[in-house]
């Protein structure tokens, strides 16, 4: 059932740019996870976790970085159907497709729901962090997370939730946090640039 990809171990990496990146990615992840109030287990001691040093970074949070915070922060938990929904709205809202993308993560959580519900022993059950360990990966396209992204992904979580309510630590809020932490480096690069031109005027 799952179309799991091989895995590429960081250490045959030879690049120091492309190991910069990897060891960025994963503070970004680790970041929106700890923005959501989530306790990181089993922490990797070589990247910052701060959201501070994410902000001052030079790029952002995409959808797939914060599915992949979600498998931190809500990773054993069993896929349902609200999860299903909001790993669909992201997914969307990254490829800017409106189809289910076969093989995809959408895909893949639709199934382990659908498994899960049918499922009664909670061992035998599909988790998330099975589904969104390498969500960047399995997306053929990916975005910077908006407000408008979080929103929708929101929305789809309630919708399909029987309490009408999003999980703490889960898909809605990971990709809630990466929009927050999104919004406060734009804000913030703004501001060095108004400082900037201002400087520049009165010199």
């Amino acid at each position: 059932m799952s179309q799991e990809q091989p895995r590429r171990p960081e250490e045959t990496v030879k690049n120091e740019d492309l190991v910069v990146d990897i060891q960025g990615a994963l503070a970004r992840k680790k970041a929106v996870a700890e923005s959501i109030g989530g306790q990181v287990l089993g922490q990797d001691k070589k990247a910052p976790l701060s959201s501070e040093s994410v902000s001052s970074g030079k790029t952002n949070i995409t959808i797939g970085e914060a599915l992949e915070a979600t498998a931190l922060t809500a990773g054993n938990r069993p896929v349902d159907y609200s999860d299903a929904a909001a790993i669909q709205a992201a997914e969307v809202r990254a490829t800017g497709r409106t189809n289910i993308i076969p093989g995809g993560v959408a895909a893949a959580a639709q199934s382990a729901a659908t498994r899960n519900a049918r499922v009664t022993k909670e061992e035998e059950k599909t988790k998330l962090a099975e589904i969104l360990a390498d969500a960047s990966a399995k997306l053929p396209a990916d975005k910077l997370v908006t407000r408008k992204d979080a929103e929708g992904v929101i929305g789809a979580e309630l919708r399909n939730d029987p309490n009408l309510c999003t999980r703490p630590g889960g898909v809605a809020a990971s990709i809630a946090a990466a929009a927050r932490l999104n919004q406060s480096h734009t804000t913030t690069s703004t501001n060095n640039q108004n400082s900037n031109n201002l400087k520049q005027k009165l010199n």
